[in-house]
Parts: structure tokens; C-alpha cells; sequence
């Protein structure tokens, strides 16, 4: 019997974790990426000796990696090298009080009695919380596919016993009191697509997912753990197919039965796997499907997580004391994130991620020289439908004076290069819907089975995996909601 084959569409993490499950399985897997190079989200660009990430940036729970390895008894270490990084994260506020967050605990546990010494009861008691909705809604579920209401009745009575109608703010609001330690505790979600006053308290589980797996780093930069997952997948007997967008998921009744490509390529498969943006999936992949045309009406009603602005630049110097992640708070925490998810307006203050790689891996810079990036959470398009390549230069120049103010002086002086990645390049270079940078926003009332399917409910033979599918954003979401889908996909090519 012929061996059954498979195509995967899109080779983010995702993708390509999910690809490597099938052809570790035997199922001769073809995955397509519309792009030069494999990363979807994660792509790099290399300007004047610099290298940049496009993100993500942040690894936690190496062992979802790691696993896809061990599928075929390989070893991660073949193809990548993983670096802890510590602090986690350097949390500031224009006050000027910095917070260093870990998994060190006698450290983390200093830092919480010299900045807000009444809090430390109820930071165990928070942690108490995390590492419960990190075994229920992690553990037991994140890799597990929800494709009927029943599988949400079973969830529920430990949904309700965590009050996942909360919100993460509200939550951790309940436990302390400093409104800093508040921020601190809950401002992961944003690296999700979620707004804290609003996310689930589910997603509490990320503090506990932190603590114990760490924060890592792929030497050469997050597109080095790319290369080495596509280096495993070819090395399996994989066919990694790139710059060639599929702009067609051919369907013959209720069945899929191939792709077709921009360059004119058309093959058939026993099934279909899409990581691309589930609208563009849906609306443009299946324009020609009644089933397509449905759910893109159904999902032009969801509400989709906001954008990001991005301002990469390298520059002269290095700043051994400026950590790998910093969080800098602006004046504003909710008034600032209802200006985002809500009001659609770009306000004049911002909250900042900013980037440095340098200090853990040198080589992404000329010697004596750093390369960062400036991150700002900003509305995606449906809500602010500005022209973002006209406003993009002066917005940058905000961010770079806020960065010079607060950590590097003389920054504007000391600028090699400098680009900007704003929602019209997610919308245009990945297809991503309102120029969404982690597709739908993660709501209660948007997770698990109310999230798109990871197996389509009229096309038996057609998947998904990825941000827009269960668990959700995030290399750990992503790669799970791999598992999940390779499960079914697996069961029915049996």
C-alpha cells in the first residue's frame, strides 16, 4: 500500500511542528511556504552585519521541542542550541523602579519583598493558582483537540473551579495589592494577543509554564530554531517547498483533494493541513468552496487581537547591562490597553518590549555593536485603518526617544540601521486579517471548541494548526495545537 501523503500549508512553528509529527509517522508530508525562507512569524532579516528576529522571541517549555526530536530518537542539540536567559524579563516604570522576574525563586521572592514587601503571601497564593490552571488547562488540555460542545461540558467543571470567566488582571488583583507586582503578574497575556482585563484567568498558567521550563534562546536567533526544525523535517524524508504561495485548497464535495500554487504547481493529497492565517484559509484558500465562503462570514463577526509596531535597529556600543527582555511600562496600564483593544485610537503614550539578543548571543551584531528591537502593541487595522507606511518614520522616532530617555542616552547618535514592521506588513507579507498579529483574540468566549477547529467539521480531510486554532498564540500554544492536530490527522490516515 502506497505510503498516504499529506500537505501542510505554511511553515511557521506550527507548520512545522506539524509536519515533522507526520513525516515521523511515516505520512510522506509536503509543506508549502509562501515565503524565501521557512519561520512564518519568526522570519530574519540580516542589514549591515546585523541580524534581526522577527519574533517570537521569548522560548518557554523547551520540552515541546525537544519532543519533536525524540519522535525519530534524535536529540534538539543536533540542530539547535537553546541558551537560558536571566532575568526572564526587566519589568520598569517611568518611576524609574525596575523588577527583575524569574524563576530563581530566593531572588524572585527578594524582589517582590524590596518593591511591594506586603505582597509575598499573596504571590504564593498566586503561584498556588498558576500551577493549578497550569496542570487543567496545560497539561491536560492544551495538546487535545476540542471538536464538539461535549468535550467543553467535560472542561467546564475545572474551568469553573479556576473562575475562568475572570480576568488574568482580575485575578492577580485578588491576590496582591501593589499595582506594579499587579502589572508584573499579568502583562504575559499581551505576548499572546490577549489584553489582561480581559483575557481568561486560565492563562494564569503562563507565570507556572515560566517557572518551570525557563526562558531560552536559540543561538544565532529564534530563525536558528527555525532552520533546525526544517533541517529535522527534510532529514526525516520531508519536502519543504518554498516561495510558491498556495492560493487554492482544491475540494471535490465534501472532501479536500489537493493545493494549487501561485507558480502554477498543483498536487493531490490524502489530506490537507493549513497553518496560513485562518481567514485567509478560509475566505481566500476556499473561495471556492460553499464551506469557505460560511466560515468567513462567521469569522469576520470574532474579535481578533491587536497589532504590533516594530522598530529594529543595531547600533554602536554594547550594554552588558541592559537584559535580554525588558518590559517598559508606560504611564498607563488600562486606560492604555482600552485605547488598544477597544477604542482603536494610537495614543500618544505606549507600553515597550524591547529586545536586546546581544548580550546573550554577540554574534547577532558587528563587534562592538548591539542589535534591539522596540516592540509596541498598537490596534490592528479593522479598528485603526491608518496608512502606516506615511506615519511609521515619526512613530518610530516616539519610541526611539523614549528608549534613549529611559535606557540608552545618545541612542539617535549611535544608530548603524534602522526598519520598521508595522500591521500593514503583517497584513501584506503573511495575510494575516486586519493586519492581526496573533490572530484571534483569546476569549473565553473564542478558546477551545469556540476557537476554529483543528480538524473542519464539514471537511474531514482538511486541518488547521496555529495561532487560530486551540490552545492558541505562542510557540508553546503552537506547537501543541501540532499535536493536537497531528492526533487526528494520524487516527484518520490510518
Amino acid at each position: 500500500m502506497a505510503a498516504r501523503r499529506a500537505a501542510v500549508i505554511g511553515a511557521g512553528f506550527g507548520g512545522l511542528a506539524l509536519a515533522i509529527r507526520l513525516q515521523s509517522a511515516g505520512i510522506a508530508t509536503t509543506l508549502i511556504e509562501a515565503r524565501d525562507r521557512p519561520g512564518g512569524r519568526a522570519y530574519r532579516w540580516q542589514r549591515e552585519g546585523f541580524t534581526f528576529d522577527a519574533g517570537p522571541t521569548v522560548i518557554t517549555d523547551p520540552d515541546c521541542l525537544k519532543e519533536l526530536w525524540a519522535l525519530s530518537r534524535q536529540s534538539i542539540d543536533r540542530d539547535v542550541t537553546l541558551q537560558p536567559v536571566m532575568p526572564f524579563y526587566r519589568l520598569n516604570w517611568p518611576d524609574g523602579s525596575s523588577f527583575d522576574y524569574s524563576n530563581d525563586e530566593p531572588a524572585l521572592r527578594a524582589e517582590i519583598d524590596r518593591m511591594c514587601p506586603g505582597d509575598a503571601a499573596g504571590y504564593q497564593r498566586f503561584l498556588d493558582y498558576s500551577a493549578g490552571v497550569y496542570h487543567e488547562g496545560y497539561e491536560k488540555l492544551g495538546a487535545h483537540a476540542f471538536l464538539d460542545f461535549a468535550s467543553m461540558i467535560r472542561a467546564a467543571p475545572a474551568l469553573a473551579q479556576y473562575q475562568a470567566w475572570r480576568s488574568v488582571y482580575s485575578i492577580v488583583s485578588s491576590y496582591v495589592k501593589d499595582e506594579r507586582l499587579r502589572q508584573a503578574l499579568s502583562f504575559h497575556t499581551l505576548l499572546v494577543g490577549g489584553n489582561p482585563m480581559t483575557t481568561s484567568s486560565i492563562y494564569a498558567l503562563i507565570h507556572k509554564l515560566e517557572k518551570l521550563g525557563g526562558v531560552w534562546f536559540a543561538k544565532g536567533g529564534t530563525n536558528a530554531l527555525v532552520d533546525g526544525m526544517a533541517a529535522l523535517f527534510q532529514r526525516l524524508g520531508g519536502t519543504l517547498r518554498l516561495g510558491d504561495p498556495v492560493e487554492e485548497i482544491e475540494t471535490l464535495g465534501d472532501r479536500a483533494t489537493g493545493v494549487r500554487t501561485r507558480s502554477g504547481w498543483r498536487e493531490t493529497f490524502d489530506a490537507v493541513a493549513s497553518n496560513a492565517d485562518i481567514m485567509h484559509s478560509y475566505r481566500d484558500l476556499l473561495s471556492g468552496s460553499g464551506r469557505g465562503r460560511r466560515v468567513a462570514k462567521s469569522l469576520e463577526r470574532k474579535r481578533w487581537s491587536p497589532s504590533l509596531f516594530v522598530v529594529h535597529f543595531g547600533i554602536k556600543g554594547t550594554w552588558p547591562g541592559i537584559p535580554h527582555h525588558m518590559i517598559l511600562f508606560g504611564p498607563r496600564y488600562k486606560g492604555l490597553l482600552h485605547d488598544i483593544y477597544e477604542t482603536g485610537v494610537l495614543p500618544a503614550d505606549f507600553s515597550l518590549y524591547l529586545h536586546h539578543p546581544t548580550v546573550t548571543d554577540p554574534s547577532l551584531a558587528p563587534e562592538g555593536c548591539s542589535t534591539f528591537y522596540a516592540l509596541a502593541p498598537v490596534p490592528h487595522l479593522g479598528k485603526l485603518p491608518v496608512d502606516w507606511d506615511a506615519l511609521k518614520e515619526s512613530y518610530a522616532d516616539r519610541i526611539l526617544a523614549e528608549v534613549e530617555r529611559r535606557l540608552i542616552p545618545g541612542l539617535k547618535d549611535r544608530i548603524v540601521t534602522r526598519f520598521c514592521y508595522t500591521p500593514q506588513d503583517f497584513h501584506g507579507d503573511l495575510s494575516a486579517h486586519l493586519g492581526s498579529a496573533f490572530s484571534l483574540e483569546p476569549l473565553l468566549t473564542q478558546s477551545a471548541w469556540f476557537r476554529t477547529h483543528n480538524r473542519d467539521d464539514a471537511i474531514p480531510n482538511l486541518y488547521f494548526v496555529g495561532a487560530g486554532t486551540h490552545p492558541g498564540a505562542g510557540i508553546p500554544g503552537v506547537v501543541g495545537s501540532a499535536k493536537a492536530t497531528a492526533r487526528l490527522m494520524l487516527e484518520d490516515l490510518r
